[in-house]
């Protein structure tokens, strides 16, 4: 028995072959439940695998003093995770698409919370970033299938609606990374951003048993080559920008290691163009609206959270507030796309995507230029509101319209893959600008002291607001707005 493929986000898409469930048992029917049940059922694991994306920044001054780590460890506390996050999305596309995408979906929660403990119980640095990195393979389930099976489970009517409430979610747990962390590191202790995770998990889970149906799609071997190519690649190539203030950009060890990433990328895209069952199928990338909303997430997480993992920090290291009290004020810029990003969604088949990502990766290098030129050792408060704002605004602007771009003119069999490969990017997005924004930070004199942290944060804050400028050009080359029927 064949399930008939639903349409696209926008409207009707090409037709693809229709998935299957596994040879001798019958694929489920189709079930209706209420809109806001699949809702819930699936952004709630997706917000907590976004959440932890940045939950650490306010914790790590704590972490810091706790274990004695190096700015070097404080990177790879975050870069564990993005990497192991980006790295394994699109084989667990592959995976959910052979073994069933909501049965992988669970498994991802349950890896997740499981790490999730084993970082609230670690005791030393090296402890904490290997189970940030097993997080990580728990969030790669988590993220694309999230969407797969939401697009899925709800009618054709309301799909660009339930994808702009996932975009806000999305963004929502981004955000609020800030704020919860510093509320709980704060309130309780900074194992406890991680025992957090624990109740969401319990609650979700029956959810999606009840409200997400599970679907198949299509039965492919696994590329190992083409997985094993590109997480070398992406990991060489962040650990030389990681290294590179310590040992020189021109030392033998960081030169091989950027010219071994570089080089295994290449042989990535090389592989992809000729093997059988690619990972990322390079026909995807004929559609100028899927290449371009990749252009434009990279430069988005690249900009912008290699500048919030700075910002953070600064809040406490230089005004001198408590991790809550930091993240209190930095809710101008996260409230904004709690607002913005269901908007976004809603005005997407109205507006177009271009109109909305431009104007709001625009708006986010100009807040960023605002915060680089008023963050100083003397700045007061209020004096940054204006850029948080913007920021958050243009970050609630990006979200919906992103994903809605990715999907707007994919096949039903290809979301899976669709969404994870900008789901990967993006997440390669977080780590490289994490390692290039500090980079930049640390060849500018910047220190974690409060008499030394303003200058090196003034340059990589202003490279993060380049980057976000050129994502905003990039919008120039989607495709004009088609009125969705």
């Amino acid at each position: 028995m064949t399930i008939s493929a639903p349409p696209g986000p926008l409207g009707p898409t090409p037709a693809g072959p229709a998935p299957v469930a596994p040879a001798g048992r019958p694929a489920p029917a189709p079930r209706a439940v209420p809109l806001a049940l699949a809702l819930a059922a699936a952004s709630l694991p997706m917000f907590m695998s976004s959440l932890d994306n940045l939950v650490m920044t306010s914790a790590l001054p704590v972490l810091q003093t706790a274990f004695g780590a190096s700015v070097e460890q404080l990177q790879w506390m975050m870069n564990s995770y993005t990497l192991a996050f980006a790295t394994l999305m699109l084989a667990a596309a592959t995976l959910g698409d052979r073994w069933g995408r909501r049965r992988l979906f669970l498994g991802g929660i349950a890896v997740f919370t499981l790490a999730s403990i084993g970082s609230a119980l670690a005791t030393s640095a090296g402890a904490l970033i290997a189970a940030r990195a097993v997080q990580g393979v728990g969030a790669a389930a988590i993220m694309p299938l999230s969407l797969t099976l939401l697009a899925s489970a709800v009618p054709v009517s309301r799909r660009a609606m339930a994808i702009g409430v996932w975009g806000g979610v999305s963004g929502l747990g981004v955000a609020l990374g800030p704020v919860i962390g510093g509320a709980v590191v704060d309130g309780f202790s900074w194992q406890a951003i991680f025992w957090l995770n624990v109740p969401i998990a319990l609650i979700a889970v029956p959810l999606i048993l009840r409200a997400l149906p599970e679907s198949y799609g299509r039965r492919q071997p696994l590329d190992i080559a083409g997985l094993v190519l590109v997480g070398a690649g992406v990991l060489a190539t962040v650990w030389g920008i990681v290294r590179a203030n310590e040992l020189g950009w021109t030392s033998l060890t960081v030169a091989g290691s950027l010219t071994a990433g570089i080089a295994l990328i290449a042989a990535f895209g090389w592989h992809e163009g000729r093997t059988a069952y690619p990972l990322v199928p390079l026909r995807l990338f004929r559609s100028r609206s899927f290449s371009v909303a990749n252009v434009t997430s990279l430069a988005f997480s690249l900009g912008m959270f290699g500048s919030v993992f700075l910002l953070a920090q600064y809040l406490q290291v230089v005004s001198g507030y408590t991790p809550l009290e930091a993240g209190i004020r930095t809710l101008p810029w996260t409230a904004a796309p709690m607002i913005v990003a269901p908007i976004a969604g809603l005005l997407a088949p109205r507006v177009g995507v271009r109109v909305l990502l431009a104007t709001g990766l625009t708006f986010q290098a100009v807040g960023l230029t605002w915060l680089a030129v008023l963050t100083t050792t003397t700045a007061a408060y209020g004096s940054l509101v204006p850029g948080f704002v913007l920021a958050g605004v243009g970050m609630g602007l990006t979200f919906a319209p992103s994903a809605t771009a990715v999907l707007a003119d994919m096949a039903p069999d290809d979301h899976a893959t669709a969404s994870s490969t900008n789901s990967t990017i993006r997440e390669i997005g977080v780590a490289l600008g994490v390692a290039v924004l500090v980079a930049v930070f640390q060849a500018s004199g910047g220190t974690l002291t409060p008499t030394g942290y303003d200058d090196g944060l003034r340059a990589a804050i202003l490279t993060g607001a380049g980057v976000l400028a050129l994502g905003a050009v990039a919008t120039l080359w989607l495709p004009r707005h088609r009125r969705a029927d």
